[in-house]
């Protein structure tokens, strides 16, 4: 959680399925505005990458890239924007939101943070490039590739044998390049926030736990939410 909150449970996977296109989509809409062509454009060409592993259809693909650069349609208009708080218990977040209107999302957010609290927090974390990958072979070292790879530092993943690689933001590309190399399958790639100081949840009574949980789940379930990152361990 300290890297990226994100749903769970099986139901959760099921309905959220759609949603993952749909946040997908928005987000190569944006890339294609530095142009369609990902062999020139890397923001656009790791986004397509992550969208083709979730096996995303392909006609709904090249329909956003031609949104998004303006090709033959009128170029798709999100602004980027972040929203900082606590959740319940004081516990840290960042909310990365991709939204066609503003003054719909802000009050939004100002509602779902209402059992919580806007405020400045990213002063607690870190910006930093996260690529998730997983052993393409046995053996693979994942201490020899983030030093091989150029990585900052690694830990974990959100799944049983996978590894979170942290980059500097300015890496993201390069690091993802190098890793297959290095016995590494990159499953996806972006920028993102890491908290300096992660809540150990155990601190945490599990009536609070769950607090938070609800309220992450009612931010996650929001549709101009893209990410959300949370200062919790683990």
């Amino acid at each position: 959680m300290g890297a990226q909150w994100k749903a769970k449970g099986k139901a959760q996977v099921a309905d959220a399925r759609g949603k993952l296109f749909g946040k997908l989509a928005k987000e190569i809409m944006v890339a294609a505005r530095g142009g369609a062509d990902p062999a020139g454009n890397s923001k656009l060409r790791l986004v397509l990458e992550q969208a083709r592993k979730v096996s995303m259809p392909k006609d709904t693909l090249e329909r956003a890239i031609k949104k998004g650069a303006g090709i033959g349609v009128e170029a798709a208009s999100f602004e980027h924007v972040i929203y900082e708080g606590f959740a319940p218990h004081q516990v840290p977040v960042m909310v990365e939101c991709l939204t066609d209107n503003v003054n719909r999302t802000a009050p939004e957010m100002r509602v779902l943070f209402r059992k919580g609290q806007l405020s400045p927090v990213a002063w607690d974390f870190d910006h930093v490039g996260m690529i998730e990958a997983e052993p393409a072979s046995a053996g693979a070292d994942p201490e020899l590739a983030a030093i091989e790879a150029g990585a900052q530092d690694f830990e974990p993943g959100e799944e049983e044998g996978q590894t979170l690689f942290i980059t500097d933001p300015a890496d993201l590309d390069l690091v993802s390049r190098a890793l297959p190399a290095q016995g590494f399958t990159v499953l996806s790639a972006k920028l993102g926030y890491k908290a300096k100081n992660p809540i150990d949840p155990a601190s945490l009574s599990p009536e609070a736990l769950e607090e938070v949980e609800a309220f992450l789940g009612a931010i996650d379930a929001n549709d101009d939410v893209q990410n959300v990152f949370v200062g919790l361990a683990g």
